[in-house]
């Protein structure tokens, strides 16, 4: 479990998150969104370490077996203290836009969510090939593997973004609006896939993401983030409510039923 207390983050005079407490489970997609400003990319790069954090903590629990008192037991790592290639160990992030190597191959750029536990060396050994010729199965990006990331098109290379995530082997992904530059079919693709993966894999998935019908869709949990803090956590249902994101958008919206899928749909209303 991914949890965040009270996390305040200011650029110079102006603060830019205010106490944010947000959970995010093992196997489950938490969706957050918000109008631009809101700080959601703030928030994501506050939790991965680009960033510093002003006040609050951000953590996760564990589980561990205690097989000796017959129960299990909870530790607690604290990410804020922890240096960045420790923390690469803990929670991998697929950036909004990167700019990645042209002329690197996908096969070289995915190995590179191995450095956390490369050797002083730098070596690669046979088990990160591994890990990382699985990060590509997963994404369904094999035949990607030999052609150079400069060759790609933008849903290819955000397939190779997550493959490189996976292949840090962390219990928590981290996404910063990863659809925002996709056609609708690679952004469906890349949204089934994350779900598909948080569930298989057991991984805690914080999503930023801009289209309120792809979180319904494809979010266990939303969390609305306005000015800088959370407005409402809940289900897709509870969240997207006409009064809730009317007054976070400042527009009037519709809230329907979804004619094909169980979730609502939203759309905007009349002025």
């Amino acid at each position: 479990m991914l949890c965040i207390e009270n996390l305040s983050v200011s650029y110079g005079v102006h603060r830019v998150l205010k106490d944010v407490s947000l959970e995010v489970n093992s196997g489950e997609v938490v969706a957050l969104i918000g109008p631009n400003g809101a700080g959601k990319s703030t928030l994501v790069r506050a939790i991965s370490g680009v960033i510093p954090v002003e006040s609050g903590r951000i953590y996760i629990n564990e589980d561990s077996d205690a097989a000796h008192q017959g129960s299990r037991s909870r530790s607690s790592v604290n990410l804020l203290s922890l240096p960045p290639m420790p923390r690469a160990r803990f929670l991998a992030v697929v950036p909004q836009s990167a700019s990645l190597p042209p002329a690197f191959t996908v096969w070289e750029t995915v190995l590179m969510g191995r450095t956390p536990y490369l050797n002083f060396l730098g070596q690669v050994s046979a088990k990160d090939e591994a890990i990382a010729h699985l990060g590509l199965q997963k994404v369904d990006a094999l035949d990607l593997s030999e052609r150079r990331v400069g060759e790609l098109s933008g849903g290819e290379q955000q397939r190779v973004l997550l493959a490189r995530a996976l292949a840090q082997s962390t219990p928590i992904l981290l996404l910063d609006e990863p659809t925002s530059n996709l056609d609708l079919h690679y952004q469906v693709s890349f949204m089934e896939t994350v779900s598909a993966l948080a569930q298989r894999d057991n991984l805690a998935v914080l999503v930023a993401v801009h289209d309120l019908n792809l979180a319904a869709r494809y979010a266990d949990r939303v969390s609305l983030l306005v000015d800088g803090g959370i407005k409402a956590t809940g289900t897709p249902r509870q969240v997207l409510t006409p009064e809730l994101i009317s007054t976070a958008y400042r527009l009037p919206v519709q809230v329907i039923p979804h004619p094909f899928v169980d979730v609502p749909l939203v759309l905007p209303g009349n002025k």
